[in-house]
């Protein structure tokens, strides 16, 4: 009977260590969640590399300096279910973080966003050279051609000119270059639909495209934005009337890499097929990136009888219904 008593005295002995045991652990476990790492400095910048397991992610905060050590890391976020919630992205820390706190601020993916800005009237290449440039982003398509970059963001065009949408990009350390072209692509694709379908009856416009064309004459022949639909009105009147456009910035397009700043007489005079003054019609594919004000006055122009327009100087536009009021206008605002 002793024996059993001595028994049950143990066994309740034992159960008592392992309660007290998880008690301390629990408390430790909780102090060591909770406690501050301090930061090296401050901000703290720090990334978590796309594709990293949990071990990997707990070895790089502990190569990071953000935390103690990677056990304790890995439990906490098995215990929560953080497991595989992490997010992966360039991260900030303006002040000294617990572990907790670190890894409730890895599931919730509150990561930096780098940026860059595709400019209106911009051609392609300009668009290339800031993408090829920008540290953060991958660069898949540096040595690709433009057709084969077409096809990698699976755009049915011919050219890759003017199908970019000009605006700020957002997006993680070390996305690729294919991903931010796509994104300003389907951009630009969606304004053209809506565009399309507010459009005024009647345009000489075939398709979204040539009015993207349209747009991208408008974006690089306008000074002052409030002259974009009358300078619309202008071209799509000529359209109409089968008018030569006869406008600089697509003849300075068609010379590309040999123009030097001077347009001369003889290049208005030399056949290639942008040059508007030679030829009848739109040229054959976009010039620059048009922004949405272009877009929206190339399918919506103004109401106008105006058939010229000179540039004062000043960034605005003077527009004549007739050749002889235009040939003063140019001697007014030009050639004095």
């Amino acid at each position: 009977m002793w024996v059993l008593k001595r028994l049950s005295r143990k066994l309740k002995l034992l159960f008592l260590s392992i309660f007290i045991g998880i008690i301390f652990f629990i408390g430790w476990f909780y102090y060591l969640a909770n406690a501050a790492t301090q930061l090296p400095f401050i901000p703290y910048e720090f990334s978590i590399e796309s594709g990293s397991n949990l071990k990997d992610i707990s070895n790089q905060l502990v190569a990071d300096h953000l935390l103690p050590n990677a056990w304790s890391f890995i439990l906490l976020s098995k215990m929560l279910g953080y497991e595989s919630l992490i997010k992966a992205g360039e991260y900030v820390l303006i002040e000294d973080a617990s572990p907790l706190q670190l890894l409730e601020y890895l599931v919730k993916g509150d990561i930096r966003q780098n940026e860059i800005r595709f400019i209106e009237g911009w051609t392609f290449s300009e668009l290339r050279k800031a993408l090829d440039e920008h540290p953060a982003i991958r660069h898949d398509t540096l040595n690709l051609g433009e057709q084969e970059i077409l096809q990698l963001i699976g755009a049915s065009e011919l050219k890759a000119e003017g199908l970019f949408f000009p605006d700020t990009y957002f997006f993680p350390r070390n996305s690729n270059d294919v991903s931010i072209l796509k994104r300003a692509y389907h951009t630009m694709q969606n304004h053209l639909k809506i565009a399309w379908s507010s459009r005024k009856e009647s345009l000489p416009l075939k398709s979204e495209y040539e009015g993207l064309i349209l747009a991208s004459i408008i974006e690089k022949e306008t000074g002052k934005k409030s002259d974009r639909s009358m300078i619309a009105g202008v071209l799509i009147n000529r359209l109409r009337l089968g008018m030569k456009l006869q406008v600089d910035p697509t003849v300075i397009y068609g010379i590309g890499q040999d123009f030097d700043g001077n347009l001369r007489k003889q290049d208005l005079l030399t056949d290639q097929e942008y040059n508007t003054y030679m030829r009848s019609g739109l040229p054959p594919s976009p010039i620059a990136m048009p922004g949405l004000a272009s877009i929206q006055a190339a399918f919506n122009p103004a109401e106008t009888d105006a058939l010229y327009f000179v540039a004062k100087g000043n960034g605005e536009s003077h527009f004549s219904t007739n050749l002889k009021d235009h040939n003063r206008a140019v001697h007014k605002y030009q050639k004095q």
